[in-house]
């Protein structure tokens, strides 16, 4: 089999449904050759997604379609490593739920994946719903970019970005990811630690660390509709503790010291303004991410 192409739902059955449907409409032919398969992984949803997916996969007939119930909520990284250890394909593509697939360019993908050993992870473009070019690459979070993310700096263009042609990258958006099952394997998969936010990074970097090399394939068009299982908050404070975690464990002991204590400057700062300001939501929101630093 050529390609797996991995989904996680937790409690959003008709986004992962619409998301489905679109993979079939432009990859029927593969995955009825038993070219292509898609596993659904449900991370414990308290509703009623295992009934709902299971039911549609049945009433559409699909081929190749399986969903996978896992025994618990283990976020991003660690659920499609649960998925991935079932899949059968060659390539693996770990695609969020809340997507829309608009052509057939997963082929082009596992085509340039074939003719260029090298390559590891290959980052597929996403758009946003009005279909402007979402930043779907990024430079690895060293010193000097980690500082001008912590900053907000990352608005003038510096860190993201959404290239126009095939091009090599430090990293891949999470979200339409595709990665050789061998480099996978041999890596023991996402980091199953972070539980949602720079689990693309980190193992991007461990790719580059093991000398292989990681792209970005403009030919795929994939609207990111960005209604997944998170919100502002919660991606706020798994970003303080994802970059945190990613010094601790890749960067020197001095660097970690200076980025806590920059996003603890931020952190504190955002509180104060919140407070002056009135915005409770602000307020409340940097404090969780401040107790990430303990």
């Amino acid at each position: 089999m050529k390609l797996s192409i991995i989904i996680l739902n937790f409690q959003k059955p008709q986004l992962t449904l619409a998301c489905i449907a679109s993979i079939y409409k432009h990859y029927q032919k593969q995955l009825e050759r038993s070219e292509f398969e898609i596993r659904i992984i449900d991370n414990l949803s308290k509703d009623d997604s295992v009934d709902t997916i299971t039911k549609a996969i049945k009433k559409n007939a699909y081929k190749n379609v399986f969903l996978l119930a896992n025994s618990e909520n283990a976020g991003f990284g660690k659920g499609c490593n649960f998925g991935a250890a079932e899949a059968k394909g060659e390539y693996l593509l770990f695609l969020n739920n809340d997507t829309e697939i608009l052509d057939n360019g997963f082929v082009g993908m596992t085509e340039f994946l074939d003719s260029r050993p090298r390559v590891a992870i290959l980052g597929g473009r996403m758009e946003n719903p009005d279909m402007s070019p979402q930043a779907s690459t990024g430079k690895f979070y060293t010193f000097f970019y980690a500082v001008l993310m912590i900053l907000g700096l990352q608005r003038l263009g510096f860190i993201y970005s959404s290239p126009r042609d095939i091009k090599k990258v430090d990293w891949v958006s999470g979200g339409c990811m595709m990665v050789r099952r061998a480099i996978f394997e041999k890596l023991a998969g996402f980091d199953p630690e972070i539980f949602m936010y720079f689990e693309d990074v980190e193992i991007c970097y461990r790719v580059w660390k093991l000398g292989f090399l990681t792209y970005f394939y403009p030919h795929v068009t994939v609207l990111h509709k960005e209604q997944g299982s998170s919100n502002r908050t919660f991606a706020i404070v798994n970003i303080y503790t994802g970059i945190l975690y990613f010094y601790k464990k890749h960067m020197p002991f001095w660097q970690i010291n200076v980025i806590e204590l920059l996003l603890r400057v931020k952190a504190i700062t955002a509180i104060r303004i919140g407070k002056i300001t009135h915005n409770t939501y602000l307020q409340s929101t940097y404090e969780k991410a401040l107790a990430v630093l303990g």
